[in-house]
């Protein structure tokens, strides 16, 4: 039998047996989709007729095995009606099965990513190879969905209950000796012999040394448990994996209703279950927001990869002004492989530095997620010094010194003449004009913004601000290195506050506008954690500083006063003008303090009462929650609009992950414009129309009025 497909290609071999080949054409990974699958199907519909083969062995021609499906193909699809999108799956499911029911056994070599359906189409195959290069698992629950190729139905059969669950509701990619320990495949190799184990495993097989029939029927069973021990094994995980999911993400306890459902079953009825189960996943808003970030995060990487392309590497960095922020771009740069000189001007703050990136990793250390040498070699490569002699041959220098235009020009431009001519000059600044410092040098072209978020190991976004006259290779240098640091760069136009905050402060007028209205802070936090926020706008306040929410807000105020400028004192200033900075001193809308385990914990500060006294408010305002959703979100979302209105930002995707990645945005609405979409455009028109008395931080964009009118979405199903 030959077949010489786009995806696979199949030649015969001695002993009559078939290998069947993955190799997509002109392509880097193999991956499931539409064209792979009906190849897939038209393959194993020969081999049921080849009566003479003995054997099929599966390799891979790519460096990976197969990287799961095309997820951009497979989302189209999921807009069909229920009962059609059940269907697709089950043709699918079918095509698995019928390549397991062939009269003769199967063994796959599993030579690198063997990820959701790829892994799948391995759990099909009789017996399974592994690399030790291979990395195997069904990580389908981070796109709100389950394993629809037979990954509920057949993982379980396979290495038990207890272990699948693990494996499917965790969405683990795990290495291969923990997938030989579980069972989940037959032997592991060294990858240059991979090829030749399998090959003997299968004649093997073929010869009668191995029972691959009484293997085979294993999977075709119910699970080997009985009333009480599946009720306590899928009972017991519902309630850890409720714990740990949170009301938010329903894919997790749907595998494992998925799961217990189909355990008293044979592998038909188990997968029929599991085809109904995926299809109900893939119609929820919360897989299509997870999806949505998926496809983001990979438009992100693609971007810096083509910048990347544009750019010599940073091979040495610095960065200007240490303590938490500079040591936080220390260590980062570093714990990458990027050498970096952190230099300040106080010895006391170099040691602050170092202290903080030490402190970063000893926790790593501590958890056994970090080595004592790789700690030792993090350090190596952080060089705190007072002199700019240590600077002279970075290739670009991050400035990280105090918010304030005056002394950020000053030092960029004594910076300036202290190294290289094509060195590279980055504002880490959060509201300052980029254009604005640019004017203090005289290379403005060689300069951009480089915005990092605190605490710099844990988020990840960064934004690359283009200044009138950065040049487009300086950006792409910036973003390629933001990625290298193992961040997630988008390039923003310079405006008041950039993307972030610019958008976060409306959001904040929200929040200032209610407690003028008499509504508990309280209240608020709870409403808009409960809408999936990780901490509500008054823990928020507290967290960045009081004192740098108002300073900010006045930068804000000034480039936008005809919706962000305040006529009337707020709780910020109230707060501001009596020195409450929030948790930086311990006086905000919390007291903070840490329980007998070292974890942090807060309560309502009493003292706030005097401040809303001072305001002539009381404190409890009837309203619902949903009014308090419309009057934090819908700020936030129509400046969203404007900055794409005002081309700040390319796209409503990037828009979607700069909040999600830079503000924690609740991941599973998928971003700010795909909330809006769900809401639904005509709604957010009248839901900002019942606040027009409040100021033009509620009044619709021209943009989301076409939109509308139009029946647009910002992020259409094509």
């Amino acid at each position: 039998m030959e077949y010489q497909g786009k995806a696979i290609q199949c030649r015969k071999l001695n002993n009559n047996i078939i290998e069947l080949t993955f190799d997509a054409q002109g392509e880097s990974v193999n991956k499931f989709d539409q064209s792979s699958l009906a190849e897939l199907r038209e393959v194993v519909n020969e081999l049921k007729n080849e009566k003479s083969v003995r054997g099929l062995l599966v390799t891979s021609g790519k460096g990976v095995f197969i990287v799961g499906a095309d997820i951009n193909e497979f989302i189209k699809g999921f807009q069909a009606p229920l009962d059609e999108l059940v269907q697709w799956v089950k043709d699918a499911q079918q095509v698995f099965t019928d390549l397991e029911n062939l009269d003769f056994p199967s063994v796959c070599a599993i030579n690198g990513y063997a990820l959701g359906g790829g892994f799948e189409f391995g759990l099909a195959c009789t017996y399974r190879v592994a690399s030790t290069k291979a990395i195997v698992g069904l990580p389908e629950v981070k796109l709100g969905l389950l394993p629809g190729f037979g990954g509920t139905s057949r993982l379980p059969r396979i290495v038990g209950a207890d272990n699948a669950l693990e494996w499917i509701a965790g969405g683990t990619e795990n290495k291969p000796e923990k997938a030989l320990e579980m069972g989940a495949v037959d032997a592991v190799v060294e990858p240059e012999i991979l090829r030749d184990a399998a090959l003997d495993l299968l004649t093997r097989a073929i010869e009668g040394e191995l029972d691959w029939e009484a293997k085979r029927q294993e999977k075709r069973e119910a699970l080997k448990l009985n009333e009480n021990e599946a009720m306590m094994t899928f009972e017991t995980a519902r309630a850890f994996i409720a714990g740990k999911a949170g009301p938010n993400y329903p894919a997790p306890l749907t595998i494992v209703g998925v799961m217990q459902a189909s355990a008293r079953f044979p592998l038909e009825g188990a997968l029929e279950i599991e085809a109904e189960g995926f299809a109900e996943l893939a119609k929820s808003p919360e897989a299509t927001a997870l999806i949505g970030l998926f496809l983001g995060d990979q438009l992100l990487k693609k971007k810096a990869k083509q910048a990347a392309k544009q750019a010599e590497p940073v091979q040495r960095a610095a960065v200007l002004g240490a303590g938490i922020m500079g040591g936080g771009v220390a260590y980062q740069s570093s714990y990458k492989g990027v050498p970096i000189a952190m230099k300040d001007i106080a010895q006391s703050q170099l040691d602050l530095g170092m202290s903080e990136a030490t402190k970063i990793m000893q926790k790593r250390v501590d958890r056994g997620r970090m080595k004592s040498e790789k700690m030792a070699d993090v350090l190596t490569g952080i060089t705190p010094t007072l002199s700019y002699e240590n600077i002279v041959d970075a290739d670009l220098i991050v400035e990280a010194v105090v918010e304030k235009e005056n002394v950020k020009k000053i030092v960029l431009a004594e910076t300036e003449t202290k190294i290289s001519e094509t060195a590279i000059l980055a504002s880490n600044t959060s509201t300052i004009s980029i254009t604005k410092l640019a004017e203090a040098l005289k290379r403005p072209e060689k300069f951009c913004g480089m915005h990092f978020f605190n605490p710099v190991h844990r988020m990840p976004l960064v934004e690359v601000i283009r200044g009138e006259k950065s040049s487009e290779s300086t950006i792409a240098a910036t973003v390629a290195y933001a990625a290298a640091m193992g961040k997630s760069p988008i390039v923003v136009n310079d405006c008041p506050g950039f993307l972030i905050n610019r958008v976060l402060f409306p959001y904040f007028a929200g929040f200032s506008g209610l407690v003028n209205d008499g509504v508990n802070f309280l209240h608020i936090d709870k409403v808009m954690e409960k809408f999936g926020w990780p901490m509500g706008p008054a823990f928020l306040l507290d967290v960045v500083g009081i004192d740098t929410a108002f300073h900010a807000g006045g930068v804000m105020a000034e480039g936008f006063p005809d919706r962000m400028s305040q006529d009337v004192p707020t709780i910020i200033s109230k707060m501001y003008g009596q020195e409450w900075f929030g948790q930086k001193n311990n006086k905000g809308f919390y007291l903070h303090s840490k329980d007998k385990k070292g974890r942090p914990k807060k309560e309502a500060n009493p003292g706030i009462e005097n401040f809303l006294s001072d305001l002539g408010v009381g404190n409890g305002a009837d309203i619902s929650d949903e009014n308090i959703i419309d009057r934090m979100m819908l700020p936030m979302l129509l400046e969203s609009s404007r900055c794409l209105e005002d081309k700040i930002v390319e796209s409503p995707v990037e828009v979607d992950m700069g909040l999600i990645y830079g503000l924690g945005f609740p991941p599973f609405r998928g971003g700010i414009f795909r909330w809006a979409d769900n809401v639904g455009l005509e709604e957010i028109i009248t839901k900002a129309e019942q606040y027009e008395s409040l100021g033009k931080v509620y009044q619709p964009t021209r943009q989301i009025q076409e939109m509308a009118r139009e029946g647009k979405l910002f992020h259409p199903y094509e």
